[in-house]
């Protein structure tokens, strides 16, 4: 479960906010102050700013992050206006959306983040249900996650059906295609499932 982290000092936004990406099945933390978030963007996964903060500028603090962190960021901000969007881009942020915003533009762009950073990774040649498979483990890294998750993301990915057979072949695959990778691996633990673990140096 992916955790998001929202820095925004408009409460009934926020909250919002919160509630409807809990709803998507997401873990969510709520900051109001950059003196706040300084805490607690440590433990997130992506983060949601607001530029205009009443202790600080949004600007800066995602600088601050990127001195140490790629974390995704994505702004909020009330201007639409060209000069603004490209301070945000320029200071690390790796997307912005205009308030007032609807969920579901929201989630789209908080997927499409995830799907960057995914793509980020090394990986060899995967067909599209491998690349499917491990992108919901490299978005969930160190995380055990069951067959059950894993079969209802790939069916509700690209409606295709995907039996328990044949997702053991593709984890196998998959398995194969990675074991000369210096990126990572994929664990097994009988009981909990499966889970993409980041190769330490």
């Amino acid at each position: 479960m992916k955790t998001i982290l929202i820095i925004e000092d408009d409460e009934t936004l926020n909250k919002n906010t919160a509630f409807a990406l809990r709803a998507e099945g997401y873990n969510v933390i709520c900051a109001y102050t950059v003196e706040q978030a300084q805490d607690m963007y440590t433990g997130a996964d992506i983060l949601l700013l607001d530029i205009m903060l009443p202790d600080g500028s949004g600007l800066d603090f995602c600088r601050q992050i990127r001195k140490n962190s790629r974390q995704p960021v994505i702004f909020l901000t009330s201007c639409d206006d060209e000069n603004e969007i490209i301070k945000g881009l320029d200071s690390g942020g790796d997307d912005y959306i205009t308030k007032p915003f609807r969920l579901r533009e929201l989630l789209s762009r908080i997927n499409a983040v995830i799907r960057r950073c995914c793509t980020d990774m090394p990986v060899p040649d995967l067909t599209a249900l491998e690349q499917k498979l491990f992108e919901y483990l490299y978005l969930n890294k160190e995380n055990y996650v069951t067959r059950e998750q894993i079969l209802a993301y790939l069916w509700d990915s690209k409606g295709l059906f995907v039996n328990d057979n044949t997702l053991s072949v593709n984890i196998s695959r998959l398995r194969d295609k990675l074991q000369d990778s210096s990126s990572g691996k994929i664990v097994t633990k009988r009981g909990l499932g499966y889970k993409w673990t980041q190769q330490t140096n």
